[in-house]
Parts: C-alpha cells; structure tokens; sequence
C-alpha cells in the first residue's frame, strides 16, 4: 500500500473530484460503498438524515462549512486549509472490502493526525473509494470550533509506517523501494530550459502566484454568493478564476514546447565516389 501527500487546496471539490475521477455533481449521490467512512460526529450531525443519499456537492458543502463558520482562522499564510491523502493498492493486491476500505481510512486518519480519539470538535474529513485499488482521505483542517489543526511533522513517516503494518494485518504485498541508481552526470540547462522552469512555477497549480490569486477570487466569490442581491458579482469572479485557469494551462502548454529537446538533424551520409582507373 503506497500513501502521497497531496499539496494541501482553498476547495474540497478539487481532491474530491480527484477522488471520484470526475467533476462533483448535484444530481449524483455517493452511498455508503464510495464514501466508506468519516469523521466521528458526522453520526450526531445526520441524525434526522439517515434515509437521505447525499450528492457529491453536498459532501464537498459538508467539508467546507467550517471554513464558512470561521472565515478568519489562524491558518497559515496560504489558506489552503483541506488536506489529502492518496492510498493506493500494490498492482497485483486483492480487492478489499467495505469494512477493510473503512477500517484502513480510521487507521491512516489516526496516523496522520487528523482523526484524534477523544476529540469531539476536531477536524472534518471523508474517505472516498471511488477507484478500483484506491482510497482517497479528504479533510478540513479548520476545526469545529474554529481552531487551525497543525498536522505532526513526521506525517509522511507515521503513515509510511501504518501502511507497512495495515500490509501485514491484511495480508496485503508489501510495497517495495524503487532502487537507486547512480546519478547522472548534471549537465547546464538551456535557455529554453531555464524559461521553461520559469512558466512552470508561475504557472504552478499548488505554490504558483495564478493558482494562489485564483484561489482567492474562487473563496471571495462563494462567500459573496450568499451575500443578498450579490449573484452576479460571485458568478462574473468565478469566470474570471476560469480565465485565469485557462491561462495556467496555456503557460503550462508553452512550457512544455520549450522544454522539448531539439531534434537533431543527421547530416546525409558522404557519397562515395568511384574512379574508374584508366
């Protein structure tokens, strides 16, 4: 079972759609058998729900509201406040059940520090199985109660060592170092190259400027939707966090083409020339 660290988003739709594979909808609903489990409180919250499938917005909805409660938390400078984990299975593993996906969603919560025992007004998160061998872990790291969770340092650690132990309680393969090889002589980047890697972090979607920008403009515009006779400003923003996406891409396009390697051209082979002896 290999874990990744996703770069932490201003949205839970952007790793939830990465969850599913798809765009979030308000016309699909998500049963217990893709979301395999959450957080602790949801139970007390869906009380008078319990009959009700809720769509994949509306989950999204559920992780975003206590960033909507407390919109000025002490968060860090980024804002970017929903975390996400990504599990997958070892190519040839078996399919694991319902209650396997859920059991192993509470472990890694746990080993990440996300899900505390104990803790009543702690962080919102989901698990997602939506992909064949995959388990995706989806949380608001603003609390309840409107305080920041810190994640432990050593997360990658803590959920590299659960995943060996979840392999050996569920007889699963267990995943195996890439081996190393020996480094390779640096060579001097091109011009090209260099302008390449200056596209590519402008138009980076995780630490670039234009994501960090688009963001804001995305948080502003569905805080101002609810905001009385305010519609057409939250729709005219979330257009233009559209444009500036599209930019990204098209930096992202140019980039590529620099980063191309020229191709090289083979001179024509020299002609022989026969001499006939007198």
């Amino acid at each position: 079972m290999i874990p990744r660290i996703h770069h932490r988003t201003h949205r839970p739709h952007d790793p939830l759609e990465a969850a599913l594979g798809r765009p979030v909808s308000p016309d699909e609903g998500l049963t217990e058998y893709t979301v395999v489990a959450h957080w602790p409180g949801l139970d007390e919250c869906t009380q008078d729900d319990e009959d009700r499938t809720w769509t994949s917005v509306e989950w999204a909805e559920h992780l975003d509201d206590p960033r909507l409660n407390h919109p000025f938390p002490a968060t860090p400078p980024d804002g970017r406040e929903f975390s996400h984990i990504e599990l997958r299975l070892a190519p040839h593993d078996r399919e694991l059940s319902l209650q396997e996906w859920a059991e192993v969603a509470h472990r890694f919560a746990r080993a990440a520090g996300i899900e505390i025992p104990g803790k009543e007004q702690g962080a919102r998160w989901i698990a997602v199985q939506a992909q064949p061998g995959r388990l995706d872990l989806i949380a608001n790291l603003i609390h309840i109660d409107g305080t920041w969770h810190a994640p432990p340092g050593n997360v990658a650690r803590r959920l590299a060592d659960e995943a060996r132990r979840i392999e050996q309680d569920l007889n699963l393969t267990p995943s195996r170092a890439t081996p190393t090889s020996c480094p390779a002589a640096r060579t001097a980047p091109t011009a090209s190259a260099q302008l390449a890697a200056v596209l590519t972090q402008l138009a980076d979607e995780h630490t670039g400027p234009l994501a960090a920008v688009r963001g804001l403009i995305e948080h502003t515009a569905h805080r101002i939707a609810h905001q009385p006779r305010a519609a057409d400003t939250a729709h005219s923003l979330l257009l233009l966090a559209r444009r500036i996406h599209a930019v990204q891409e098209d930096l992202h396009r140019a980039a590529a083409g620099l980063a191309q390697p020229p191709v090289a051209v083979e001179p024509p082979a020299a002609r022989r020339s026969t001499h006939r002896s007198p």
